[in-house]
């Protein structure tokens, strides 16, 4: 499973979601997860991007991304939403290994992890 993580100002469109996507996805990732904060998850243009890709999109909360150790975290990020970390911790906070980090792209930050399937 491929679990891309995004991070986005408010407003942004699916254009821009999907721009910076393929922007990073490693070719032949397979099955996408999109996954960011809670309130992210509730953008139009969030959930059209993930919509228009057929992709599942789940949103976390402030604090379960907070827990989750990242390479990367912004202390304006965390002021404004409460976790120093959107696109890599939404990205790993299921597991996995980071292929792409913290990646920004206009309005949209991206991040990519991967889960290898039990064998």
């Amino acid at each position: 499973m491929t679990t891309v993580g995004i991070g986005a100002r408010s407003g942004v469109s699916a254009d821009e979601v999907l721009t910076a996507v393929d922007a990073v996805l490693p070719a032949g990732s397979g099955a996408v997860l999109l996954a960011t904060l809670d309130a992210r998850a509730q953008e139009p243009g969030v959930r059209e991007a993930a919509a228009r890709r057929g992709w599942t999109l789940v949103g976390h909360p402030a604090t379960a991304l907070a827990q989750v150790r990242t390479p990367t975290t912004s202390d304006r990020v965390g002021a404004a939403v409460g976790t120093g970390s959107v696109a890599e911790a939404a990205a790993l906070l299921d597991g996995g290994s980071l292929v792409v980090p913290r990646t920004v792209c206009g309005r949209v930050t991206v991040a990519v992890a991967r889960t290898e399937p039990a064998r």
